[in-house]
């Protein structure tokens, strides 16, 4: 037992004599390291001393236990590189799971909240039909109206699903074996060369979405299929998707698609029509068979075949659609109906308001007539077009009641949609002599009252007759026939500018008029429809009309929007004055500068018209039937080479009423216009329609020498004969 030395120190034992002996403690290597606190974990070996590690007379170790050792290891050091491949797959799987979630959670956030969320309403549907009930154009951006998918077809929806969506009926929205299918196509052949889109999917992108191809895109397009397939029955979402989606050409809608490439309604589609049609969806503009009939033909082998492969039809019935191949009907309408539906729809908000749904529109368009008018107009400028320098047109025929039968408003609607019918104002020159003549009926002038065919002059303007030669004493009669600007131009005079104005406007002019002298001589700019209007009421008896288009619009249900009742202005024409101007207006088809008028069995008056630098021509001629008005020019107001309106116009006239009057009992002119005498009658062969010109006094107060005569209407040229004289104010 050790003792204790002074002030309680210890002394150990020892064996030696004082503090030099051998030291005989326990070194730290000789002792035992036990962590008192952490008993369950295994010491750590001892790092080998310096002398152990250099030592190297030790035994080796027997062969066996040298493998057993080793093989524990290997052993262990594979089971860690699977463990860890399994480990670290399952940590990405789950981590590619989170960020999916996050993706999809993000664009789920900005769609609209799915209790918000609805089909948003179709596009209404304008449908403008003939007189005779007949479709003449759709407007609108469906192009079409709606149908439902038990009306159709059976191969029509059989057509779209074998070729789009061929488990459309099994899957919940989401096609996942054809999005497996298509990635693996995509990646074994580098590129995009299918989708995996159900139809599902393409409704949603439709209804809801932007046509981006972006990973936003997608995610919400799946989203909103998923949303659809739980609201909507498999049928409803097939019928939405036939009225929605676009089949090129501008149709929206299996509807229009069947009108616009076969000119039927979709209830009647043949088995090849609608793999056309089904196979359009893919491509719509790049296939539309208008526009590529070998792809789209091509395509639509595709789609039989695959209809053959899915069950609906059988493999005889593909064969013979094969042999006989759908063919368009006819390529996309350029055509001047073009021209009625535009306007029409110009016009259909005052008469209903905001259009919200699908829309029937009742014109009084007659088909054969507008055909007619297009063809006529057509036809003649590409034939004379060149000659004359003229390049454009517009035709109007209207039923005595101001019911529009045709209306065309220019050449090429395809070329240019300018509606020069309606829109375009020009000077319509002679032709508005008629109201002149009028007026000064009206003030007690009568058809046979004689007037001066001499030199006249204005405030230092002096209108002359084309010949620059005078005939004297002329009747009323001869001197309208003829055209004579001098009379015209004193008649004016004699009854007031103003009263010309008032004339007109009661007839239906609705352009500004100036009150000038020259407005004798049609120097104001009026459109076609409205100088055709003002002529209506010579051939119905006195009667100012409305010209109108629209006789009813009605909802696709049948509820009645707006029904016309008969309208007119009132007597605007005494019959006896209406009488007298059919008996001066008819010498001028017989006689005068429209004699080359030509319709067998009907009686017929009218009125030429050139504007001055024969930039304008016109004739607007009526019978007891229909009144028809024909304007040829160019856009830009460039002069034509001489054109008048006893030439091209009277040609395209001649061949407008043929057809509009085709079937019709023959009826007379109205009023007693017969018994009025019309002395002085134009002979065939005599010189008719002089246009105005006008000749500046030269000094000396010799006149320039008159140019040479003119067998047709010529042009009314209005120029200022003096500076700063009373024209040269009016018109700078």
């Amino acid at each position: 037992m050790a003792r204790r030395g002074g002030k309680g120190e210890r002394i150990e034992p020892s064996f030696g004599t004082g503090r030099g002996g051998a030291d005989l403690r326990a070194t730290r290597d000789d002792r035992p390291w036990v962590r008192v606190s952490e008993p369950a974990k295994p010491p750590k070996p001892p790092r080998p001393r310096r002398h152990e590690a250099e030592e190297d007379d030790a035994p080796a170790p027997s062969r066996g236990r040298r493998n057993d050792r080793a093989e524990k290891p290997r052993r262990r050091k594979r089971r860690g590189i699977l463990g860890t491949l399994v480990i670290w797959g399952a940590t990405l799987s789950i981590w590619g799971l989170i960020v999916v979630a996050g993706i999809v959670a993000w664009y789920a956030a900005h769609l609209p909240p799915t209790h918000t969320l609805e089909v948003p309403p179709r596009p209404p549907n304008i449908a403008i039909l003939a007189a005779d009930g007949a479709e003449l154009a759709n407007r609108g951006d469906t192009g079409g109206a709606a149908v439902q998918l038990r009306s159709l077809p059976k191969h029509v929806p059989q057509a779209l699903i074998a070729i789009e969506d061929r488990r459309f009926y099994s899957h919940f929205g989401l096609d996942l074996i054809g999005l497996a299918r298509a990635v693996v196509t995509n990646v074994t052949n580098r590129g995009v060369h299918q989708g995996g889109s159900t139809l599902s999917q393409q409704l949603a992108k439709n209804l809801f979405l932007t046509p981006d191809r972006t990973l936003g895109r997608k995610v919400q397009e799946a989203l909103l299929a998923l949303w659809l397939e739980h609201n909507y029955s498999k049928d409803q979402i097939l019928e939405l998707y036939l009225n929605r989606v676009y089949f090129g050409a501008g149709a929206y809608g299996i509807e229009a698609a069947a009108r616009r490439y076969y000119d039927k309604p979709a209830t009647a589609l043949t088995l090849q029509e609608a793999a056309v049609i089904a196979g359009l969806v893919k491509a719509p503009s790049r296939l539309a068979p208008t526009r590529n009939p070998g792809g789209a033909q091509a395509r639509a082998q595709l789609v039989l075949a695959a209809m053959a492969d899915q069950g609906y039809i059988t493999e005889a019935q593909a064969q013979t659609a094969r042999s006989n191949p759908a063919q368009a009907s006819r390529a996309i309408p350029g055509g001047s109906i073009n021209y009625v539906a535009d306007w029409i729809m110009d016009l259909i908000d005052d008469y209903v308001g905001k259009v919200e749904t699908d829309l029937t529109v009742e014109t009084t368009i007659v088909g054969p007539v507008q055909q007619a008018a297009e063809a006529a107009l057509v036809e003649t400028l590409a034939r004379g077009g060149q000659r004359y320098n003229v390049g454009q047109g517009a035709v109007v025929v209207l039923d005595r009641d101001g019911a529009i039968r045709a209306l065309v408003g220019g050449r090429d609607y395809a070329q240019s949609q300018f509606n020069r019918a309606v829109a375009a104002r020009r000077q319509p020159g002679s032709a508005f002599k008629a109201f002149v003549y009028l007026a000064a009926l009206e003030r007690g002038l009568t058809p046979d009252t004689m007037r001066n065919d001499a030199p006249v002059a204005i405030a230092g303007w002096r209108p002359e007759n084309y010949t620059r030669d005078y005939r004297g004493e002329v009747s009323l009669t001869t001197a309208l026939a003829a055209s004579l600007n001098t009379i015209a131009v004193r008649l004016g005079q004699e009854v007031g500018p103003r009263a010309v104005v008032r004339t007109a406007q009661k007839l239906g002019i609705g352009s500004a008029l100036a009150a000038n002298p020259s407005i004798a001589l049609g120097t104001s700019e009026v459109n076609v429809l409205e100088l055709v209007g003002a002529y209506a009421p010579f051939a119905n008896g006195g009667t100012g009309v409305v010209p109108h288009v629209i006789t009813r619009i009605r909802t696709a249900n049948g509820r009645v929007l707006f029904q016309r009742q008969p309208m007119t202005t009132g007597q605007v024409v005494e019959p006896r004055h209406v009488a007298m101007m059919n008996a001066m207006m008819n010498q001028t088809t017989v006689s005068g500068t429209a004699r080359t008028v030509r319709l067998p069995g009907w009686i017929v008056a009218g009125k030429t018209g050139t504007s001055q630098e024969f930039r304008d021509a016109w004739f607007v001629g009526y019978t007891g039937r229909f009144v028809a008005g024909v304007w040829l020019g160019n856009d830009d107001g460039t002069p034509t080479r001489r054109l008048t309106g006893g030439g091209l116009p009277v040609d395209i006239w001649n061949r407008v009423m043929a057809e509009a009057h085709r079937g019709q009992t023959i009826v007379d002119l109205p009023g007693n216009w017969r018994s009025f005498d019309v002395p002085g009658r134009i002979l065939p062969g005599e010189a008719l329609d002089q246009p105005m010109t006008m000749s500046r006094v030269e000094p000396g107060g010799q006149r320039r020498p008159p140019r040479p005569a003119e067998p047709e209407d010529r042009s009314a040229v209005v120029r200022p004969q003096q500076e700063g004289g009373f024209l040269d104010r009016l018109f700078r």
